[in-house]
């Protein structure tokens, strides 16, 4: 596997300080290391419920920067399989308690609703585009995997996965830059040149 060379690149240490989370601009490339907490549509909901019956979540939200993904099984030698993004919006209804527990930074692929865009303001977080189709490529560079809570739902559970030098793009900030309105805008004004 060769390692991603981008030297224009900023480091990302996640969890994130709220520092870092407020300091990052749509359409800046990052290279994750640290943790990221995988979490999908079910297990968001679950967490959802537990946030609502006042229970504890399996993991410190603080910092945290959620992963909508649910890695393949893990070929022999692999920690996981294929670990691509899913789409993000489906988990727009939920992001308002991950982001009232503490939660700085979503990862995944596709467009947000106002009102979640609006939230990460208030919030000072950020959404992160990771590519869709590059899942074998993402899955290389998860390190390790662990199960947080309800093993049942397989490649759907909530894990913790350790990643290295994890490639994403800071689609939408803390200021309200949304990179999938000024990125269209900027290439047509380019053409128009």
């Amino acid at each position: 596997m060769i390692p991603l060379q981008d030297n224009s690149a900023l480091t990302l240490t996640a969890p994130l300080a709220a520092e870092s989370a407020a300091s990052l601009r749509s359409g800046q490339t990052v290279l994750i290391s640290g943790v990221l907490v995988a979490a999908r549509d079910v297990a968001h909901k679950r967490l959802q419920e537990m946030a609502e019956k006042g229970q504890t979540w399996p993991f410190d939200p603080k910092g945290q920067v959620i992963y909508y993904v649910g890695p393949s099984p893990a070929r022999p030698g692999r920690v996981v399989g294929a670990a691509g993004p899913t789409t993000a919006g489906r988990m727009d209804a939920m992001t308002g308690i991950m982001l009232e527990k503490g939660v700085l930074g979503f990862l995944g692929k596709g467009r947000r609703s106002e009102e979640v865009l609006k939230q990460f303001v208030a919030h000072k977080a950020v959404y992160l585009a990771a590519v869709g189709g590059a899942g074998a490529y993402y899955g290389h560079l998860i390190k390790e995997a662990k199960v947080l809570a309800w093993p049942e739902l397989g490649p759907e559970a909530l894990m913790l996965l350790q990643v290295a030098d994890f490639p994403a793009t800071v689609v939408f900030d803390s200021l309200g830059n949304d990179l999938y309105v000024s990125g269209p805008r900027e290439y047509r004004l380019n053409l128009a040149e």
